[in-house]
């Protein structure tokens, strides 16, 4: 059938523009290719750098920076379309070999309608990264790279430039990214420690509150609340049901109140615990409170009102009504709970930073909901149960003697932080000793607190813990002439923190005169010559051409204490840091004021350096990229690490190994 004039439009029409088409794009190409190379220069910028692998492998990365408003083709282009990016890289001398073919970013894909067809492009940045191997020395590799760009009007012929990648400094950055990552890693294990240590808390928090279950205001509670359960329950299934219902809702109560102490502090303010002067003052203060009610001076007790508001509700039934006899149970025993509430949430703050109170408090409710949850679901089990009686009483007074004890600890914290030596070794375990002293005769029936039943006769479990109690104190004593004392490191003040830091009966210039102390040093744990500035120490590093050991610490740190008192004594280890190197301890938590004219805003954090335990803190952060401590650094009399910075670390064959390791890279 022949074409009607209409179809022989249409077909002319589609001939045409096919035609019109391929003329645009010549002239488009025709056009642009008399300002070509200096419009792409203008339109992408590029960049080359190398990573280094292993020994062997490096990535030559290149990076091309593109114009707004423009796109780079990838190098995967469909057939007929656009010049793809290609990189050719010189391997003429055969000194390197290509491994694979070179990466890039998945870019975007678009209809490009200069193409008229879906093609893969980048904006803004493109990336790619070509691996090869190495096999002889090499300073530098050439490339040749061919690209092209476009925008939504216009296509730019393709253009060729010349890369230089620099294999020589890859050296010197590689060490200092292995400085980076050493770093990274001890702080990797610092975060790891710190998960040890929230474990820790949630361990001594569960037993805590089993010991808050002892106590006269819970304990009678037991069988109460499995009598309500009992009666409440028409069904074995329904009793077991609101058993499990009872159980959480004491956890989700406790487990807010952990909460609300990390949102209401916050995570800076709670890290700030341990050292923070005012804090440790009030805790010492809330200590000694929490005591005396324990021992029966008086009870902290919440309003009445509140417990009859809360009483109320109870007895809605349902999920509402056992929740809120969850919360009576709180508020009715908190003058049992809340002085061990208290003392967690201080402790757990202060070691376990926003999520240490919230740990704590779910291991101390656990421990509170399990026994009411079980004996609710199984009520048989209450036969078991001893009665109650004046034991419970001596649960609670026990704990009293155990919060006055603590409380001293914030006390000597302060102390220590302030360096005002009103609290010294001597002086804590003088305390500690009068303390558990009293909790031995009381155990064995010679003290008598108010609230304490007639006593004829002793228990034999009773009988056990004054004994134990008693060796406790007998072991402490030696402590007062210099004793180490390595059950209890961490607690009492160091022993350079003393009346006689250089040995019973000795002052400096005493016995320890032949210790010839260098100038600005003095003498540190186990007698070895410390410096306390960094300046300072490395002046007598290189002095003495000794390697030197960076001791990132503080005066309140517990690890650290127990570095110093239970790894350190190691003969092999004491034989180091005395001989082999210079010990420079630097104290993050050192309060004393920098003078105006070395303060400054510290170029990590932002934040200003008025202390000079801020001026410590600042330098480990910004050198080591760590701040936990203890952190221990090897280095040379230049600075330049020995080998990788470590923490806390209680294995002595390892500690010792470490050390080992740096002293022979020094003498190599």
């Amino acid at each position: 059938m022949p074409a009607t004039n209409g179809s022989r439009f249409s077909i002319y029409a589609k001939i045409n523009q096919g035609t019109l088409k391929k003329l645009f794009l010549v002239l488009a190409v025709l056009a642009a290719t008399i300002s070509a190379q200096a419009q792409l220069v203008n339109h992408v910028k590029w960049e080359t750098s190398v990573e280094k692998k292993s020994e062997t492998d490096y990535e030559l990365i290149t990076q091309g920076t593109i114009d707004e408003g423009w796109h780079l083709y990838s190098q995967n282009v469909p057939e007929g379309g656009p010049t793809p990016t290609t990189f050719i890289y010189d391997d003429s001398n055969e000194k390197f070999t290509i491994v694979g073919n070179t990466k890039e970013e998945k870019g975007r894909v678009i209809n490009d309608p200069v193409f008229d067809m879906d093609i893969s492009v980048f904006n803004g940045q493109a990336e790619f990264r070509q691996t090869i191997t190495i096999k002889e020395s090499i300073d530098r590799i050439d490339a040749f790279l061919e690209f092209a760009v476009s925008d939504t009007d216009q296509y730019l012929p393709p253009t060729e430039v010349n890369l230089t990648f620099e294999i020589a400094d890859v050296v010197n950055k590689s060490d200092t990214s292995s400085q980076v990552l050493a770093a990274e890693n001890t702080t990797k294990k610092a975060d790891n420690d710190s998960n040890l240590g929230l474990w820790s808390i949630f361990i001594i928090a569960f037993f805590s509150g089993f010991a808050a279950l002892l106590t006269p205001c819970v304990f009678p509670m037991i069988p109460m609340t499995v009598s309500f359960f009992t009666k409440q329950s028409k069904t074995r299934i329904a009793g077991i049901k609101n058993a499990i219902i009872y159980g959480v809702s004491i956890i989700v109560i406790y487990v807010l109140l952990g909460i609300l102490v990390s949102v209401v502090f916050g995570a800076d303010a709670l890290n700030a615990l341990s050292t923070n002067v005012w804090f440790n003052l009030v805790f010492f203060i809330l200590l000694i409170v929490f005591a005396a009610s324990f021992m029966g001076a008086f009870e902290i007790m919440l309003p009445n009102k509140w417990a009859n508001k809360v009483d109320s509700q109870a007895d809605k039934g349902g999920f509402i009504g056992i929740f809120f006899m969850a919360l009576a149970l709180a508020i009715v025993s908190f003058s049992c709970t809340g002085p061990i509430v208290g003392t967690l949430l201080v402790q757990a703050a202060s070691g376990g930073g926003h999520i240490g109170p919230i740990m704590g408090m779910l291991g101390f409710s656990l421990a509170i909901a399990l026994p009411f949850a079980l004996f609710a679901a199984f009520p048989g089990w209450l036969n078991s149960l001893p009665k109650s009686g004046g034991w419970l009483n001596t649960v609670k007074v026990v704990l009293g003697f155990l919060e006055l004890a603590f409380a001293f600890k914030f006390l000597s914290n302060a102390d220590l932080v302030l360096q005002l030596h009103l609290l010294e070794r001597e002086t804590f375990l003088a305390i500690w000793i009068a303390i558990f002293g009293g909790l031995a005769l009381y155990l064995f029936g010679k003290i008598t607190l108010p609230h304490d039943s007639p006593l004829p006769h002793i228990s034999v479990g009773r009988l056990g813990l004054g004994l134990f109690v008693l060796a406790f104190v007998v072991y402490m004593i030696p402590g007062l002439w210099g004793a180490p004392l390595q059950w209890i490191s961490g607690f009492p003040p160091p022993s350079q923190y003393s009346e006689s830091p250089y040995g019973v009966g000795n002052i400096k210039g005493g016995l320890n005169a032949e210790i010839e102390l260098p100038p600005h040093a003095e003498l540190g744990p186990l007698d070895i010559v410390t410096f306390k500035d960094y300046e300072d120490g490395m002046a007598y590093a290189k002095k003495m051409n000794k390697p030197v050991m960076l001791d990132f610490t503080g005066y309140a740190c517990v690890n650290c204490r127990k570095m110093e008192e239970r790894i350190w004594p190691d003969p092999q280890i004491a034989q180091i840091l005395k001989n082999d190197l210079v010990l420079i301890s630097l104290y993050v938590d050192d309060k004393k004021d920098l003078p105006k004219s070395e303060q400054y805003i510290s170029e990590t954090t932002g934040k200003k350096i008025k202390t000079i335990g801020n001026r410590w803190s600042d330098f480990q952060i910004k050198h080591y990229k760590a701040n936990a401590q203890p952190y221990y650094v090897l280095i040379d009399n230049k600075g330049e690490n020995l080998n990788e910075p470590t923490a806390y670390d209680p294995d002595i064959d390892s500690y010792l190994s470490w050390l080992k390791q740096g002293i022979e890279n020094f003498s190599n």
